[in-house]
């Protein structure tokens, strides 16, 4: 239809010129096939010949065969240990093994890369060293998905050590297929320093590290919050966790439940006061932890209650005395009732708060996500059924 928009003697030129072009392109392909042939023919590691006609187009896969394996052979990427010339040294940001490398990898490596052949120019004696990463939660995560979808069947089916064995033939099937790209880009690293970040020996170096570290006081061990998947049945790095902000009742989908559930909607409920005086009002998005609460906060300038300073209040589930107690640091006095619940073991606000007034922490969730023995009659329940649940308990215990 556009061509019919043409002038005529366009037109003309394009139906005689067309048929023409067929033929051209079909023989440069010939052509270009025959040569990639003959070069296949080159035994791995032996330099290309380049006394030939070159090709009159540029052809990438004619101008890279055969190049890389005689750079390798030739060790032309390996530093030399007995050079006096100044070193330079870099490490590659290691890849992880969860899946090939994408256009970002492919920036930053052509940009490392022509610094070190830069530096290799300037007279330098260059060492850029490669390796692929774990990855950690990610592989593992990719690792099971796999097994479930081909065996059907978890890690806690398998195992650590076959597991372990999966992970690891994972990172060979992946790893190696990284290192291929990379030495299709060009990449100059001396692959006999080539290491995975799980290897035995980086391990044993991570491992000896962390010894040392704590036999000095660096480090220590100690109990404290973390992010648990209980999918994985794994602690989560900070890192890995992406937070939102809910404005108000959100429905959400997640694994494990059949229905969506309810994010962003404050419960308020009442604790008893030991001596019967009265009660406290505090205020929740999530109900379910006050499985676990051990203390409710008021700020200690607040009028509405002093007098309610050093008293007790009874757990309406698990009837415990859990004191009241004062923390400027944590309680806004203008926010809600103005006194808060204190769950240490749940929240790290409420971890803080734990650690300066000495509370109890008490976990009420087990690897699964679901209520433990600290739960009374709620124990069993998955964590989001008992957020239903508990308000029910609460309102018709009044």
């Amino acid at each position: 239809c556009r061509c019919s928009l043409l002038p005529l003697t366009t037109r003309l030129v394009l139906l005689l010129v067309l048929p023409l072009l067929l033929p051209l392109q079909a023989a440069e392909a010939s052509e270009v096939q025959r040569i990639l042939e003959g070069l296949s023919a080159v035994a791995k590691g032996d330099k290309k010949p380049t006394d030939g006609e070159m090709f009159k187009s540029y052809n990438p896969k004619m101008v890279e065969a055969a190049w890389y394996d005689w750079w390798e052979q030739c060790g032309f990427f390996k530093p030399d240990p007995d050079s006096d010339k100044p070193p330079f040294t870099i490490v590659i940001p290691p890849p992880n093994v969860t899946g090939a490398l994408h256009i970002g990898h492919a920036l930053t490596n052509a940009v490392q890369d022509t610094i070190v052949r830069w530096r290799r120019m300037s007279g330098y004696n260059v060492l850029w060293v490669p390796g692929t990463d774990h990855a950690g939660i990610a592989t593992q995560s990719v690792v099971e998905k796999k097994l479930h979808k081909e065996q059907g069947v978890t890690r806690h089916d398998l195992g650590r050590d076959a597991f372990l064995t999966e992970v690891f033939t994972w990172v060979d099937e992946y790893g190696d297929r990284i290192c291929t790209q990379l030495r299709r880009m060009g990449s100059s690293v001396d692959w006999e320093r080539c290491v995975f970040t799980m290897d035995s020996t980086r391990s044993a170096a991570v491992l000896e590290a962390f010894v040392r570290m704590h036999e000095s006081g660096c480090v220590y061990r100690d109990n404290r919050l973390v992010n648990w998947d209980a999918r994985l049945r794994t602690a989560v790095s900070d890192i890995e966790v992406d937070y939102i902000d809910i404005p108000g009742r959100t429905l959400i989908n997640v694994p494990g439940y059949d229905k969506p559930v309810e994010f962003g909607v404050l419960t308020s409920f009442a604790y008893p006061l030991e001596d019967g005086s009265g009660e406290v009002v505090v205020a929740t998005t999530r109900p379910e932890t006050m499985l676990g609460d051990t203390a409710v906060a008021v700020h200690p300038e607040d009028e509405r209650y002093k007098h309610l300073h050093g008293k007790f209040a009874v757990h309406p589930v698990s009837k415990l005395r859990i004191p009241l107690i004062t923390d400027a640091e944590l309680v806004d006095m203008a926010f809600g009732t103005g006194a808060v619940k204190i769950t240490p073991a749940h929240d790290p606000n409420d971890f803080m708060v734990g650690k300066r007034h000495s509370l109890e922490f008490i976990n009420i969730l087990d690897d699964n996500g679901n209520i433990n023995d600290q739960g009374g009659s709620f124990k069993g329940q998955p964590r989001f059924e008992a957020r239903i649940t508990v308000v029910d308990f609460l309102k018709q215990a009044g």
